[in-house]
């Protein structure tokens, strides 16, 4: 996905109604030693910073239960849209572990410390409808009778991105997600560091072009 040039949004979603991700399996957990355990989520954990590290925009789509690893799934990606009787959580507190493929650290990043610290000692469970107050999810809706609202919802969003610039989307989520690392001032660096490289595009002339002309912009990603 991340070399295929025609790849522009990567949607999450489940095969199975009614859970988006239950999180690990803590009967094959049980069987393992404790090396085996800290292999295995090493593993969870490059996997989820691989998903985070995608160029293009990625959407979580949550029609069900998103727990513990499952939850931690939909934070590696850019926006996660639930229906609202979702049920999310980390829950690992419950079970004797702490979040171990980057729960400790996307979940502040997105609602904040405290609650982060709230969602993580206590194990709770929320809905969608509490999910976005929070702005743990950008949307909740409707479950409907198939059980995909939020993958709808979900594709809905990602035909917003399609028709937008490639490379700027691209140098947009770059620069958001490097500059969430560091100070404004270092920030704004990147900031430039990154608009530099999308002055010279055809798709910036393409733009300018576009909005001389009065029509719509036919971008290619170039």
């Amino acid at each position: 996905l991340r070399f295929d040039e025609q790849v522009r949004v990567v949607l999450f979603k489940s095969q199975v109604k009614g859970v988006f991700c239950a999180g690990a399996d803590l009967k094959e957990r049980a069987k393992m030693d404790d090396a085996e355990v800290g292999e295995f989520v090493r593993r969870l954990r490059n996997l989820m910073d691989e998903i985070a590290a995608l160029p293009v925009p990625t959407i979580a789509a949550i029609d069900g239960y998103a727990l513990g690893g499952g939850l931690e799934l939909a934070l590696a990606c850019d926006l996660r849209v639930a229906a609202s009787s979702a049920k999310m959580g980390l829950i690992e507190t419950t079970r004797g572990l702490l979040p171990g493929a980057g729960g400790t650290q996307r979940l502040p990043r997105c609602v904040g410390i405290g609650l982060a610290k709230e969602l993580i000692f206590t194990g709770r469970q929320i809905d969608g409808e509490q999910a976005a107050s929070m702005g743990l999810v950008n949307h909740s809706v409707l479950q409907n009778s198939e059980g995909d609202a939020a993958y709808q919802r979900a594709l809905t969003l990602a035909k917003e991105i399609l028709p937008q610039a490639p490379f700027a989307v691209k140098m947009g989520k770059l620069a958001i997600n490097k500059g969430m690392e560091v100070d404004i001032a270092s920030g704004m660096a990147i900031e430039g560091m990154c608009y530099a490289q999308n002055i010279p595009t055809r798709d910036r002339q393409e733009g300018m072009a576009a909005f001389r002309e009065k029509r719509p912009p036919q971008f290619t990603g170039k």
